[in-house]
């Protein structure tokens, strides 16, 4: 990546904090586990080493400072989300064994944020875009979970949302979307309530990975809602468990670096993936590796980390598609167990045949349609965190929110003129209503009637408020009878805002103006440069990978080469 060169220099005079801000001064990592000097993981723990600089709450971007240990393998755990998803419904031989596959399920509600987002309105097709957030804990609640994970002395500390990536089905099912985010990126988590405890956790601003210790998925949920402005519909997080089974199933999935690889060093550091140059087929715990490795891939950070996820997820899809080795009964039986027993789920989506069902709304999917990018992202001022990229990480989101494939390739609409207003202004009825009940935030009262106030000036006189409040990202014009597309267009043109902004949806009545968050406050709307040329594909800087593309090879830092 661009970056990677500018890193390497910059990460020498990254400030380091101390002991008491990190509150390694009593012992204990913030996120309860050991200092970084502490001894680690040895033999006789089991399992397999962990990646070090894994265990703590800010994750692993910082090259300069102290190494973190703890949570590795839990990059493979979202492989465990694709392979439950396309092979747990038809494990069963029985209603009883559907049933008992239904139990090992663990359920959470869908959002702990409060109101939260409004879900959009289907197109004209009656078709909605489906959101999924794929997380993966380094939770180390069994005696399993320990094994995999190497770490027993985190087996009471609240788990982390180390492995986050949203997947976005497009409303036609022609095209999916997924786009991680580095678990140290600095946001603003919610307010969120405990479902168990009850207990309050106020908003906070924190790495994105600590969300999950706010209550739960559903926190984590709500956090990324409010970042993105996109509606998720579900989620599904993995702990370790069933990983390495999982990808035994599938008899290897093949893999590519540019160089040798020994992902390990007199200090430790490293997963200990040894590969040399070319195309290996890995699995069980070498695969485990592979996506656990963070040192050794480009610059060694989380960064080359996800794109090392992106690769063996798009070669395992490959693998799936052309025909899986995960034909024999018992097999998939044992892996159903594995997969259903690792899985917890939003309470939306909390049987096994909602699974196989969402299974194959994914599988319609062509692989050529695939696109896996990286949240663009930037370092903080003093290089202790990142952050969001200012224009490139709100553009990659709007794409999301406008169900436009990342990969630039939606058919082109042909140019048409558009359409004439055919309503009078003072005869058309909209309703405005007030969008921006933003849970961080809070919705600013009134803003439904500003703009009433502000068409009635403009000549609508027809125009009115509906009291209630929601909330969306975007301000948007929905109509539904095709008649009124050149009376939306003209509405549009007289608020200023783009064309992007009109919409035919099969559920709307009427015409409905909402005012978003982008539009707080003012009358006139906060037009930017390019409101009217939406972008059509990921910024250059989202590091695109296409599903398709057998030839990717992961870079190799030359410090773990051999």
């Amino acid at each position: 990546m661009r970056q990677s060169s500018v890193r390497g220099d910059r990460s020498r005079r990254r400030r380091e904090p101390d002991a008491q801000e990190l509150g390694w001064d009593d012992g204990l990592y913030p996120d309860g586990g050991l200092p970084p000097d502490a001894p680690g993981w040895t033999p006789a723990d089991g399992g397999v080493p962990p990646e070090d600089g894994d265990a703590s709450a800010d994750g692993g971007h910082r090259k300069g400072g102290r190494p973190r240990r703890g949570k590795g393998r839990k990059v493979l755990r979202w492989t465990a989300l694709s392979l439950a998803v396309l092979i747990v419904g038809g494990a069963g031989a029985g209603y009883w064994y559907y049933e008992h596959l239904n139990a090992n399920l663990r359920k959470a509600p869908r959002s702990l944020g409060g109101g939260g987002l409004k879900k959009p309105d289907p197109n004209a097709f009656g078709q909605s875009p489906l959101n999924i957030l794929l997380l993966g804990s380094d939770g180390r609640n069994s005696a399993e979970n320990i094994k995999l994970g190497g770490a027993r002395q985190d087996a009471d500390r609240k788990p982390l949302a180390d492995v986050q990536m949203l997947l976005h089905v497009s409303a036609d099912r022609s095209n999916m979307s997924v786009i991680s985010i580095p678990r140290d990126t600095r946001v603003t988590i919610p307010q969120c309530t405990d479902p168990k405890t009850h207990q309050v956790y106020p908003q906070t601003s924190a790495a994105i990975n600590q969300s999950l210790q706010h209550g739960g998925p559903g926190c984590t949920l709500a956090t990324w809602q409010e970042l993105t402005g996109v509606y998720i519909d579900h989620f599904m997080m993995v702990d370790f468990s069933g990983v390495v089974s999982m990808a035994d199933a599938i008899g290897g999935v093949p893999v590519c670096v540019d160089n040798n690889v020994y992902s390990h060093d007199s200090k430790g550091h490293g997963s200990g993936l040894k590969l040399t140059k070319g195309t290996h087929s890995v699995k069980g715990v070498q695969a485990l590796q592979w996506l656990r490795t963070r040192y050794g891939f480009e610059d060694n950070t989380d960064i080359g980390r996800a794109k090392a996820q992106h690769m063996y997820m798009n070669s395992m899809v490959r693998q799936l598609k052309q025909g899986t080795k995960l034909t024999d009964p018992g097999q998939l039986r044992d892996l159903a167990e594995a997969a259903t027993k690792s899985l917890t789920v939003d309470d939306g989506l909390d049987t096994v045949k909602k699974l196989y069902d969402l299974g194959g709304d994914l599988n319609r999917v062509p692989t050529k349609r695939i696109t896996m990018v990286t949240m663009p992202w930037q370092y903080s001022p003093d290089e202790s965190y990142v952050e969001p990229k200012p224009g490139d990480a709100e553009a990659t989101f709007a794409l999301l929110r406008n169900d436009t494939a990342l990969d630039g390739k939606d058919k082109k609409k042909k140019a048409t003129p558009d359409p004439k207003a055919s309503t009078p202004k003072g005869e058309l009825k909209v309703v405005v209503q007030n969008g921006t009940n933003s849970t961080v935030n809070g919705p600013v009262s009134g803003r439904a009637a500003v703009i009433q106030q502000r068409l009635a000036g403009l000549g609508y006189g027809a125009a009115g408020t509906d009291p209630a409040l929601t909330s969306q990202a975007d301000t948007t014009i929905t109509y539904r009878d095709k008649g009124l597309r050149g009376d939306a267009l003209a509405l549009a043109k007289a608020l200023g805002l783009p064309k992007g902004a009109v919409r035919e949806s099969s559920s709307a009545t009427g015409m409905r103006l909402v005012i978003g968050n982008d539009w707080r406050t003012g009358s006139a709307y906060p037009k930017t440069s390019g409101d009217d040329k939406s972008a059509d594909k990921a910024p250059d800087s989202a590091d695109a990978l296409n599903g398709e593309d057998s030839k990717a090879c992961m870079k190799v830092n030359p410090q773990y080469s051999f």
